[in-house]
Parts: C-alpha cells; structure tokens; sequence
C-alpha cells in the first residue's frame, strides 16, 4: 500500500513495533492482517475503530496523533476486528437533540456545545434517542469523557440501539472538531 495515501497503520505490538497493516479505507473485518492490536498511528481523519468484526463490539473514536499502547485509546484490550473513516467536519455549527423516551419521546433538550456531565445539564443519565442535525459527536457512558465511546453522525436515532448503546445510560457527549 501507498505511504502517501495511508491513513492509519495498526501494530501488533506496543509502541509501533512489531507486525503491522496500513490502511486507507473502511474495513469490516481485520483479522486476516493481525492477531491483536496494541499501537495505532493515525495520520489523517477521525477512525472508528471496533472490537470485533462488522463495526460491532466496543467503539474507540480515534483522532490524528500516535497511540503506543491501547490504553491511549482507552482500550478495553487488545482486540481491533474493524474500522471506519470519517473525514473531519469542517462545519462551524454543531447542533443535536436529545430524548428521554424512544421514538423522539419525552423530555427534550437541544445541545450545540460540550456537555462533561449529562446529569447536570438534562437531570437524567438516560437518553433514549437523538437527533444529530449538524456535526460529528461522541457520546461517553460516564461524565467527563470516559467509559465507552459511540461515535454519533448526522442521522435519527429512534433508540439507543441504534448507536449502538448496550443501555441507555450517557454521563457526557462532545463534538468532535479539528484538533
């Protein structure tokens, strides 16, 4: 593969050592090119990067820098089974609502900034559905952005499901910007 058009690089080993794969596109299943993943360079773009095959299993949102080792990515182990790219958005508006019920339900709140506790600011943890209107977010499942990532593009989600939540339990969200 190009130098010039690689985008990420995944090592098998901590601090960019040992077997690697370049990539420079969307791939659903990883497996063939290493066996565990325990450094990432990213060198353009945001990453998604999954736990398992399909875009499934637990989401790491990636920007440009080195992570040595997958504790940086706030990595639960070593296993990267798939991966997406998203080009960086370059919008100045960042707007998305949230529900506290299903289908767009409940309580709503509109949300244009970050937000490190979600508690706070909407008097709930649980966020049932989202409608993302402009820009890229992350949300997090505990306040100040940790625990969990799912990545949120422009879109409806009817229920958490839909992100890809195991429960609908958010502490914080964020955009995601240029960095």
């Amino acid at each position: 593969m190009s130098k010039f058009l690689t985008q990420i690089i995944f090592y098998e080993d901590r601090n960019f050592q040992g077997r690697h794969h370049e990539c420079s596109t969307d791939c659903a299943d990883l497996s063939s090119y290493f066996s565990r993943c325990n450094s990432i360079r990213v060198e353009s773009d945001w990453w998604v990067v999954y736990e398992k095959p399909n875009y499934m299993g637990y989401q790491y949102v990636l920007s440009r820098g080195e992570y040595p080792d997958y504790q940086r990515w706030m990595g639960f182990n070593d296993n990267i089974r798939s991966c997406r790219t998203y080009p960086y958005y370059r919008g100045r508006s960042y707007r998305m609502k949230i529900y506290e019920r299903p289908d767009f339900g409940g309580q709503m709140m509109e949300f244009t900034d970050d937000c490190p506790s979600v508690y706070d600011r909407f008097r709930s943890r649980d966020i049932h559905s989202c409608h993302v209107m402009d820009g890229y977010w992350n949300f997090y499942e505990q306040p100040n952005y940790r625990g969990r990532q799912y990545f949120m593009r422009p879109g409806e989600y009817r229920r958490f499901s839909d992100w890809g939540g195991i429960s609908s339990s958010i502490g914080s969200f964020r955009r995601m910007r240029d960095i």
